[in-house]
């Protein structure tokens, strides 16, 4: 799921598409026009999934892809190892998710976390 916009639109802390993976904007600078083009923006970002850093130079006033991002909620069914089984609180649907290293001492069995979900990819995120 994604929707096109202007890169004139974009704002460091949204999301945009680069290479087919959902990314967070960390930087962006804009030129301005000069005597033979347009204005170009230079767009820095890390990817939500991977932790890749991406870059682009675009014109201002072309369109880009930006991802849906949307932040759900579920309750933690059990827990073997680094997968968790959880329930979204939502549709109640049940699935499976790897949990980070960072996060193995903050889910416990019973317990409600928040998770990403864009392009139909999902990541635990507790923040």
């Amino acid at each position: 799921m994604k929707q096109q916009v202007e890169v004139k639109e974009l704002k460091e802390g949204k999301y945009i598409i680069i290479d087919d993976e959902p990314c967070i904007i960390k930087g962006l600078s804009k030129s301005k026009p000069g005597k033979h083009g347009s204005a170009k923006a230079r767009i820095d970002a890390v990817g939500i999934f991977d932790g890749q850093k991406r870059s682009i130079v675009s014109s201002v006033s072309s369109k880009t892809f930006v991802p849906i991002v949307q932040r759900k909620t579920a309750q933690v069914l059990s827990v073997s190892g680094n997968i968790a089984q959880l329930m979204d609180m939502e549709d109640y649907s049940t699935f499976e998710m790897e949990i980070p290293d960072e996060y193995k001492d903050r889910i416990n069995e019973g317990g409600e976390i928040t998770y990403m979900t864009a392009m139909g990819k999902m990541k635990i995120d507790l923040r």
